[in-house]
Order: structure tokens, then sequence, then C-alpha cells
């Protein structure tokens, strides 16, 4: 069996689905057991929710979805300015940039869409 490995885009996705669920469960463990603020727990449960479902478009073969990296992209940006936001609102009491939670929310069903319309198009394109 011819072991094969992964491309740039897989690997980034596998590396940031690793990074997601360590914070998700670090913040789950955090919301729990150190604070009282709602914050974390959300914060929490989107980096929890988007690890599993970054691992499972890393590991999709191409046919099934064409261009993985673009709705893989939107989701880390995501990820990475709504629970950041809301970290650092924890952390600092401030904020990453006036907006940057809402913006993240924004990329992360912009980003849920584009996985729709690229898996659409991997069916479109398959051989009959």
């Amino acid at each position: 069996m011819k072991q094969s490995h992964p491309d740039a885009a897989s690997a980034t996705l596998l590396v940031f689905a690793g990074l997601f669920g360590a914070a998700g469960t670090a913040g789950a463990a955090y919301a729990a057991h150190a604070t009282a603020s709602p914050l974390a727990a959300v914060a929490a449960a989107i980096a929890f929710v988007h690890g599993p479902a970054l691992l499972a478009l890393a590991l999709a073969p191409p046919s099934m979805i064409a261009a993985r990296a673009v709705p893989g992209a939107m989701m880390i940006a995501g990820v990475l300015l709504f629970s950041g936001d809301l970290a650092t609102r924890i952390a600092t009491g401030g904020r990453l940039f006036a907006n940057a939670a809402p913006s993240g929310g924004m990329m992360l069903m912009a980003g849920w869409l584009a996985l729709a319309v690229c898996a659409v198009i991997a069916f479109l394109r398959r051989p009959r």
C-alpha cells in the first residue's frame, strides 16, 4: 500500500484542527473552573466545534470537495477572530479591534457556505 503525504492545504488544516481542539478543551476547562464569564465557554465552543470540521476537511478526498483550502482558510480566520476577540476581552478587558467577533462570525458562516459550494462543484465535476 502506497503511503501518501498531505499537501500543504491538508497539513495546514490538520495543524489548526489540533490547535483548535486543544484550545477548545483548555477553554472549556477554564470556563468550568476559573471564570464566571460566559464568553470563555462560547470561545471554547467555537474553537472546539471547528477543530473536527477542519480535520474532516483535511482528510476528505479531493474528489469529494474542490478547493478545500478556501473554506478551511475562512474557518481558521473566523475562529481566530471570533474566539480570539472573546479571549482578549476576558484576559484584558479590551478587544482585538472593533467588530472582530462579528467579523469572525461572518467568516465562519461564509466558510460553511463555501464548503457547501465546493462540495457541489466537486459533485458536478465527477466522472459520469
